[in-house]
């Protein structure tokens, strides 16, 4: 290995290990809250349904407003490492008035603007470390970027338990105090870490990086709608799946809470290393081809559910699952930034709106699920990863010449 190989790869590693420990602290942030927000809002609040469907609207939609300026707001200057330390902060903050305030109203201000504002720290670090990584080591940003959606899943397998545990010791008070802790972790390491703001996007070549999309061509804006409209109807069907498995398993196939917690493990611990995979192969194999099989991968699982008349038929098909869920929201990551390699801001946020919007939409399908039965669901998911899949295929990426730094393209969420 040559000298300069070796110093990119220290860089490289330098770069990594700090955003490694801000994406942990950020997953583990969300994961502590997330799940027992609609309790939160039940029983501390005292909210009713209409109130709290209120909240679970407006939350996710101003999320995506505010990432959406955020990410284009980012791409005009190099200040994303100043963003990433206020986003993390304003995530901080949200969580330590949250830990005390009981106010409907004053939540859902909250919810507006601080959260919101904080909503946009997840595809920032992400556009950060696309920028520093190509930098450092052109030919591994992808695989790096994935290794970063790794330690963000690996934070979901530990932090529900962990809000659990904090919600016996000390209620809520105990896991939002937790979570603006967390957030503030993300925001001293990058401020710390002696990371800098990178002063232009690196656009990798053909020659830096196999699993280019475009190979540093901005992909036409047609692509990207397709594109984005893909990856929204790929992961509409992670929300809702998740959501009705439980309820599946019960109504459909005679099970209990403790077989959905073991499908739901089973399908954590194949896809963390799935995630690590195919962020090594990224390095040998092009990022579009990952990503197609992944969504094939979404619509053999889905159609396999669909049917599935026994828990153990759902065990052996989380295979497919934990296939689909790395090569989709882990590499997926890297094929929407490589469509806009100058403008990693907005492209990560493109890709993160497009989960939130997903969500959004799996809603209303679960409460058509209760009417219909809930293998409804998983037909719907089928239906919804196919038509990502020919979305994608449609949206072969041919690339145009980069826009001029001064004119990025605006693009909505």
């Amino acid at each position: 290995m040559s000298m300069s190989a070796v110093v990119r790869r220290r860089g490289f590693t330098r770069t990594l290990l700090p955003l490694g420990v801000a994406a942990l602290a950020v997953g583990v942030s969300s994961a502590v809250t997330v799940p027992f927000l609609a309790l939160f809002l039940g029983t501390e609040v005292q909210a009713d349904p209409a109130r709290v469907s209120l909240f679970l609207i407006v939350s996710p939609l101003a999320g995506v407003l505010v990432s959406t300026l955020v990410g284009w707001l980012s791409d005009r200057r190099p200040m994303r490492k100043a963003l990433v330390i206020v986003t993390a902060a304003a995530g901080g903050a949200s969580m330590c008035l949250t830990a005390f305030v009981r106010d409907y109203w004053i939540l859902l201000a909250l919810a507006a603007t601080l959260s919101a504002l904080a909503g946009a720290l997840f595809p920032q670090l992400f556009a950060y470390a696309r920028e520093a990584l190509t930098r450092d080591d052109p030919g591994r940003a992808a695989m790096g970027t994935s290794t970063l959606r790794t330690i963000f899943a690996l934070a979901w397998v530990a932090g529900p338990p962990f809000g659990a545990l904090l919600l016996d010791a000390g209620g809520f008070p105990y896991v939002y105090g937790a979570a603006a802790v967390l957030f503030g972790l993300a925001a001293v390491v990058v401020a710390s870490a002696g990371l800098a703001d990178v002063r232009a996007p690196a656009v990798p070549t053909s020659a830096d990086s196999v699993g280019s999309v475009v190979s540093g061509r901005v992909a036409a804006r047609w692509t990207l709608v397709l594109t984005t409209a893909a990856f929204t109807m790929l992961q509409c069907p992670l929300t809702l799946g998740l959501q009705a498995l439980s309820l599946f398993i019960d109504a459909e196939l005679d099970g209990d809470a403790s077989d959905a917690g073991f499908i739901l493990g089973l399908c954590a611990a194949l896809e963390i290393p799935l995630m690590l995979g195919l962020g090594f192969l990224t390095t040998r194999v092009p990022v579009r081809a990952l990503v197609l099989v992944g969504a094939a991968c979404g619509v053999g699982y889905y159609a396999v559910v669909t049917v599935a008349s026994t828990v153990w038929v759902l065990a052996l098909a989380q295979c497919l699952n934990a296939a689909f869920i790395a090569a989709v929201a882990s590499v997926g990551i890297s094929y929407m930034q490589e469509m806009l390699p100058r403008h990693p801001g907005q492209a990560t946020t493109l890709f993160a709106n497009s989960y939130t919007v997903g969500a959004v939409l799996s809603g209303p399908l679960l409460g058509v699920s209760q009417q219909f039965g809930y293998r409804f669901a998983y037909a719907s998911g089928t239906v919804l990863c196919l038509l990502g899949l020919l979305f994608l295929l449609w949206a072969r990426p041919s690339g145009e010449p980069p826009a001029g730094e001064a004119q990025p393209p605006r693009l909505s969420g």
